[in-house]
């Protein structure tokens, strides 16, 4: 099985930045896409960023220009950094990766139990 675990959320005023990392554990044969998605209060889950195994980012438009997601394959791990926060930025962060596991030949969505970023005005 593959264990999903976030870090680095929040409280933090409006303007100010944060960095959510994310671990990729277990028997893991390879990593494909990685991503972070959120969930703000009464609302549905949505991709914030996302990058390939080869370094591709892609951000939603809400997101551009502030937030930079980065990982690091050798540590199966993902990062979010995200500058000039919004209030409309409050969500709770959920870290995915798209792994194989060793002997299973497809991949499966893992997710993490997702971290709170908070963002005051």
């Amino acid at each position: 099985q593959v264990q999903v675990v976030e870090s680095g959320g929040g409280l933090v005023q409006a303007g100010g930045s944060l960095r959510l990392s994310c671990a990729a554990s277990g028997s893991i044969f390879r990593i494909n896409d990685m991503g972070w998605y959120r969930q703000p209060p009464g609302k549905q889950r949505e991709l914030v960023a996302s990058i390939t195994s080869g370094g591709t980012p892609n951000y939603a438009d809400s997101v551009k220009g502030r937030f930079t997601i980065s990982r690091d394959n050798a540590k199966s791990t993902v990062h979010l950094q995200m500058n000039s926060l919004k209030p409309e930025d409050t969500a709770v962060y959920f870290c995915t990766a798209k792994a194989r596991t060793t002997g299973v030949a497809f991949y499966n969505d893992y997710w993490g139990q997702g971290t709170q970023v908070t963002v005051s005005s």
